[in-house]
């Protein structure tokens, strides 16, 4: 599979990217910035560092996504799935009073608004391949089961991103598509913390084994799901 990753440079947007290499797919990784990420992604197995070019995708930058949607035109290329990975935390310790606006609304424009562009800007490619996937991680921070005060930026704009997930998938899986929103679980990255109990390894060979269709996932509410593929309630 040819898999475009947003988000790669580090936590799980990289270890979905090696993940997947090693498993023989190709991968764009889409980075902010390739100069910076090219010093990690150089230290891999230099068979692995073969199935991953860097690019770099800025998903808040229009001009970004155009020039990466070019590009692929190019090339005359498929893509046979896309993870919207790309995401920033900010504000999480404030309640409505003192919430700052601009973290929200800098909030979706990464969580929700940039995945929007990417599967806007990605269809024509992704509607070449023959079992076409749309993987959005979001969270269980943005459940309607885990709700809580506080948290504002993230949680809503993780909240709408399951939804549209849930939209998306009523309108494609007639076209032979696989949408998902992902709940990765509280992982060890540098936006989950080092008391995270998951591990981001095994949650990534977890996910690319959804985009493979290893086991069959049956999804009946919201398209909601656990790495290790369980339903999970909004």
């Amino acid at each position: 599979m040819r898999i475009v990753i947003t988000g790669a440079s580090r936590g799980l947007g990289y270890e979905l990217a090696v993940a997947a290499a090693g498993r023989g797919h190709q991968i764009l990784a889409g980075v902010r910035n390739r100069q910076e990420a090219e010093s990690r992604f150089d230290r891999l197995d230099a068979k692995l560092r073969a199935s991953i070019e860097l690019v770099e995708l800025d998903v808040v930058d229009d001009a970004s996504i155009e020039a990466f949607a070019s590009l692929l035109h190019d090339r005359e290329a498929s893509i046979d799935a896309l993870v919207n990975n790309a995401a920033i935390l900010r504000g999480r310790d404030h309640g409505i009073e003192s919430m700052d606006l601009q973290d929200l609304a800098a909030s979706f424009d990464t969580n929700f608004f940039g995945p929007v562009k990417m599967i806007q800007a990605l269809l024509p490619f992704l509607r070449k391949a023959s079992l076409p996937s749309i993987m959005n991680i979001s969270s269980d921070a943005g459940s309607y089961a885990s709700a809580s005060g506080g948290d504002y930026p993230y949680g809503v704009s993780k909240a709408a991103l399951t939804y549209l997930s849930e939209k998306l998938r009523k309108e494609l899986e007639p076209q032979g598509f696989q949408v998902l929103a992902i709940h990765p679980g509280w992982i060890r990255t540098d936006m989950g913390g080092d008391q995270a109990p998951g591990d981001p390894v095994q949650s990534a060979e977890q996910l690319i084994g959804l985009l493979e269709r290893v086991r069959p996932l049956k999804v009946k509410k919201y398209g909601f799901v656990s790495p290790a593929g369980l339903e999970l309630p909004i």
